[in-house]
């Protein structure tokens, strides 16, 4: 019940446009960290995060009227953040210059960032999951990862939660069978 108290005066706050601003810094303070590391485990770079969580943040601005309220705010913006993750990949994708596939690209950034650190184990996780399909990598970070609530993630990806159970299924046996070849 607060959740829902909680998301009906941020909304209201967004949709006042005396208030706007004071509803986006509030959304901001809220969601920007859960928002950012959910992209950063997408689109892997730091500045690539940032820019594509700047984006999240300017379609929220612009599409807060178009939000009825039906979901979560948090479910609506991971939507989002997970739409703009998958959509800056694909314009990256575009503009690659040699023949490198986009799990190659990803993975170079995993080896040569010099944000992420880790032991092998989690490099190797890191690496499998750059494997599996956009929405494996969504489903399997946001359950894994956030410890979100089947239907949550439903909601997000706009399905059904058994969907959401095999797609983490899947991603978490092709996890598994990675790894245990790469150690």
């Amino acid at each position: 019940m607060e959740q829902k108290t909680t998301d009906q005066y941020l909304l209201a706050l967004l949709r006042n446009e005396r208030s706007r601003k004071e509803g986006m810094a509030v959304l901001i303070h809220s969601y920007q960290e859960r928002l950012y590391w959910h992209i950063r485990k997408m689109v892997i770079n730091h500045d690539d995060a940032r820019d594509v969580l700047q984006e999240t943040l300017i379609r929220v601005w612009r599409n807060v009227h178009q939000f009825k309220g039906d979901s979560a705010i948090f479910t609506w913006l991971f939507r989002i953040a997970s739409n703009e993750s998958v959509r800056f990949l694909g314009k990256k994708q575009r503009y690659l210059t040699n023949k490198m596939n986009m799990e190659e690209m990803l993975t170079n950034e995993l080896e040569t960032a010099p944000f992420i650190s880790g032991d092998e184990i989690q490099i190797a996780l890191q690496r499998a999951i750059l494997g599996l399909t956009e929405k494996q990598k969504i489903v399997f970070n946001l359950r894994y990862f956030d410890e979100m609530e089947y239907a949550d993630i439903a909601e997000i990806l706009e399905t059904t939660v058994n969907n959401v159970k095999v797609l983490f299924h899947n991603a978490k046996t092709q996890i598994q069978e990675k790894i245990k070849k790469e150690i």
